[in-house]
């Protein structure tokens, strides 16, 4: 395994487990030589110094998430600042407006954004683009999206780390929080893995 990329202690993380692609994100932090762990239940929030919310069915998870009582601790401690990253599903259940929701469907409401659920479609209108994101690096991104949602709205402090060519916003931070619309676990690109390590770092 390799070092830990923050370059001190090496940081735990937990990988919010309770439906969607899991898996994935906690392999791609392994990889990068984090203390991965599936966060299921509130009482384990503490010992975290990050947490990624993945990709996945955002209807079920925010109802999953409530019924386990990690909703709301989860969205006090990243208040608080706990180091996040949200892909595809996750980019919906940190943002603090939704619209083409299902009813009753709630979010940890976190970014001031403006989140379409689906924006791009069913399963079969997934598709894939490189996306420059100079705060990334000079390689463009490569993106896969997923039913994937888009920014509609944000507000000033929100930070854009990538749109597609037409605008649509798909990727963006705000303080200690990092939001894509794609899944980079499914395409094997580590840099918003590797952005948000060095957040957990940081902080």
């Amino acid at each position: 395994m390799a070092g830990s990329p923050t370059g001190g202690a090496v940081p735990r993380i937990g990988v919010l487990a309770l439906q969607g692609d899991f898996r994935e994100h906690i392999a791609s932090l392994t990889a990068l030589g984090a203390d991965v762990v599936p966060l299921r239940r509130p009482e384990e929030i503490d010992a975290l110094h990050g947490v990624v919310v993945p990709g996945g069915e955002s209807s079920v998870m925010d109802k999953l998430s409530r019924a386990f009582g990690v909703a709301e601790p989860l969205a006090e401690a990243i208040r608080g600042g706990l180091p996040t990253y949200g892909t595809c599903a996750g980019m919906i259940m940190l943002s603090q407006r939704l619209t083409s929701a299902i009813a009753g469907q709630q979010t940890l409401g976190i970014l001031d954004t403006t989140v379409r659920r689906n924006a791009f479609g069913n399963q079969n209108d997934s598709f894939e683009v490189d996306i420059p994101m100079p705060d990334l690096g000079e390689a463009p991104v490569h993106a896969v999206f997923i039913r994937a949602p888009v920014v509609e709205q944000h507000g000033p402090g929100v930070h854009v780390l990538g749109a597609l060519g037409d605008g649509q916003v798909v990727a963006v931070q705000q303080g200690n929080v990092i939001a894509s619309a794609f899944h980079p676990e499914v395409a094997g690109e580590d840099r918003f893995h590797r952005r948000f390590l060095e957040l957990v770092h940081s902080a």
